[in-house]
C-alpha cells in the first residue's frame, strides 16, 4: 500500500509579504483600537502638557529659550508611543497568555514587525501635531520649518518603537519591561535636554546625553523647525541611527532565537 503525502508549499515572495503585513496591521490595530484615543491623550499630556508646566516654572523666559521649549516639544510628544505604548502593548500579550499565539502565526516575523512599527509611527503623528500647535499658540515663537523636518520626525518614531519593540521583546518580566518605561520617563520628564539647553546640564550628565537618543531627538526635529540652535546635526542623525540598528540587531536575535 502506497501512501501519497500532500505537496507542501512554502509561502513567500512579495505578494505573501506584503499580505501578511497588511493582515498583521489589521490585527494590531484591533487590539489597539480600544486605546487610540488614550494614546492621544497621553501626547498631548507629554507634550503639550508639559508646555505649560515649563511655562510656570520658568516666569519671563527668553525667546531663546521658549524657542528650545516648543521645538523639543514634538520630541517629547514621540518618546511615551515608543518608550511606553509600543512595550505596554507586548506586555499585555505575555500578561493574557496570547505572546506564544502571535508569535505562532503564519507570517513572516518581519512582516509582524513592520506592522507594529507602521502603527505606532502613525499613531504617534497626529499626539505630535497637537502638542506642537499647543507650544507654538503658548508662546507665539515664529518657526523656520523645512523639509527635513519629515525624515526626522520618521527617524525619532521608527527609533523609539524600535528600542520599545526590542527591550520589550528581550525581557521574559513584564514587570521588569514596567519599571524600565516608568524609569525612562522619568528619566525624560527632568534630567533630559530636549525643552532644555544640554549647556544647562553638569558636564558628565551632559556626556551621557550624547551617547542616550533623547538629546538627539530633540536635535534632528530641532533644526527642522528653527535655524541657528543645532550644532553637530550630521552626529544626531548618526547617533539615532546606531541606536535604531542596535535595537533591530537586538529584536533580530530575540526573534531568532524563538522557533
Amino acid at each position: 500500500m502506497t501512501t501519497t503525502l500532500p505537496e507542501v508549499r512554502i509561502r513567500k515572495g512579495a505578494r505573501y509579504w506584503t499580505a501578511s503585513f497588511w493582515n498583521m496591521l489589521r490585527f494590531e490595530f484591533t487590539n489597539m483600537r480600544t486605546y487610540l484615543v488614550l494614546t492621544l491623550v497621553i501626547q498631548i499630556l507629554m507634550g503639550g502638557g508639559m508646555v505649560y508646566m515649563y511655562g510656570f516654572y520658568f516666569g519671563e523666559i527668553s525667546d531663546v529659550v521658549k524657542t528650545y521649549i516648543v521645538t523639543g516639544i514634538p520630541a517629547l510628544a514621540l518618546i511615551p508611543v515608543g518608550f511606553v505604548l509600543v512595550p505596554s502593548s507586548i506586555m499585555s500579550h505575555k500578561i493574557r497568555d496570547t505572546y506564544d499565539f502571535v508569535w505562532s502565526l503564519p507570517v513572516p516575523r518581519l512582516a509582524s514587525a513592520m506592522a507594529t512599527f507602521a502603527l505606532f509611527t502613525s499613531l504617534a503623528i497626529p499626539g505630535t501635531i497637537v502638542s506642537l500647535l499647543l507650544a507654538h499658540s503658548r508662546y507665539s515663537i515664529e518657526l523656520d520649518v523645512s523639509w527635513s523636518i519629515v525624515p526626522a520626525v520618521l527617524l525619532t518614531s521608527f527609533m523609539a518603537t524600535s528600542i520599545g519593540f526590542a527591550f520589550a521583546h528581550a525581557i521574559p518580566n513584564p514587570r521588569m519591561t514596567n519599571l524600565i518605561t516608568n524609569l525612562i520617563i522619568f528619566l525624560v520628564l527632568l534630567f533630559s535636554p530636549i525643552v532644555v539647553q544640554i549647556s544647562q546640564f553638569p558636564q558628565w550628565w551632559a556626556t551621557v546625553h550624547r551617547v542616550l537618543p533623547f538629546y538627539h531627538m530633540a536635535n534632528v526635529i530641532r533644526a527642522g523647525l528653527s535655524t541657528g540652535l543645532v550644532d553637530n546635526l550630521a552626529t544626531s542623525w548618526v547617533i539615532l541611527s546606531i541606536w535604531t540598528a542596535l535595537s533591530w540587531l537586538l529584536a533580530a536575535w530575540v526573534v531568532g532565537r524563538r522557533r
